[in-house]
């Protein structure tokens, strides 16, 4: 039994200098990516403001936290929802039939290849980017940030639903050919049935996303919560920035659990 052990394992792959290799290709990296670290220069004013962060946690504006007006924690929390919420739901009607037309197992290579292309270009400007754009467009407030949440979507939902559309049974779609379904019919009775648990679980990780890209673009004006918590960093009112940043964690904590709780239950039927 010895034996048979030892000869086993001396048939084992030896990986040695793989390994070694990715280390090597690590140091390397680490060490071109060392001079990006060189500009950090943390002062005795840096570590009282991290502190002065740290106290307004610890003792937050509690009429902010927990104020129910215009400008209370709550209300900017819903407002950060419903900025998220529509943006997903406007990006997905976009991103479905955008979909549908660049899975190379529904329509011919050449509408592929085009609808792809714009799904790419969509992909490749930053929200931060859109979300200034729709800021001259529309002005600031919370219909830019709808707008930049839809756009930014648009790219990851089309990519996600393109892959798992691909990943369909092919028999059901050529069973359908032979009845001389159209392409119409082929998506309705082949296609959905199938893929309905799969773009619901998407579409709830994407809100998930767009939650935090709400928060974000709230710093540049487009609604949420993300505009009151730099105007109180910038004010160095301490106390807001606690009360601002307990709703938000608030909010990530409760999402995440609901979403995942939601995805799981929707995957297993």
């Amino acid at each position: 039994m010895n034996q048979k052990l030892t000869s086993v394992l001396n048939q084992a792959p030896r990986r040695g200098r793989q390994y070694t290799l990715i280390a090597l290709v690590l140091l390397v990296l680490v060490g071109l990516s060392s001079p990006a670290l060189k500009g950090a220069d943390i002062t005795a004013k840096g570590f009282d403001i991290g502190q002065s962060i740290l106290t307004g946690l610890v003792t937050p504006d509690t009429q902010l936290l927990f104020g129910l007006g215009d400008s209370g924690v709550a209300y900017l929390i819903l407002q950060t929802i419903a900025i998220a919420f529509l943006g997903t739901l406007v990006g997905a009607v976009i991103a479905v039939p955008l979909s549908f037309v660049s899975a190379t197992n529904i329509v011919p290579r050449p509408v592929v290849i085009v609808t792809r292309f714009i799904i790419m270009a969509i992909r490749t400007i930053p929200s931060l980017v859109y979300g200034l754009m729709f800021i001259r467009v529309t002005g600031p407030g919370p219909f830019a940030g709808v707008m930049t949440l839809a756009v930014v979507s648009i790219g990851m939902i089309s990519k996600l639903f393109i892959e798992t559309i691909e990943d369909l049974d092919p028999g059901i779609l050529e069973s359908l050919d032979a009845f001389g379904s159209t392409f119409f019919q082929k998506i309705r009775y082949g296609v959905l049935p199938q893929l309905g648990p799969d773009f619901i679980s998407i579409l709830v990780y994407r809100f998930d996303m767009n939650l935090r890209e709400a928060t974000i673009l709230g710093l540049v004006g487009a609604g949420g919560i993300g505009a009151p918590m730099i105007f109180a960093l910038s004010a160095y009112h301490w106390h807001q920035v606690g009360a601002i940043l307990i709703g938000l964690f608030i909010l990530v904590f409760v999402v995440e659990i609901l979403s995942d709780k939601l995805r799981q239950k929707i995957l297993r039927g």
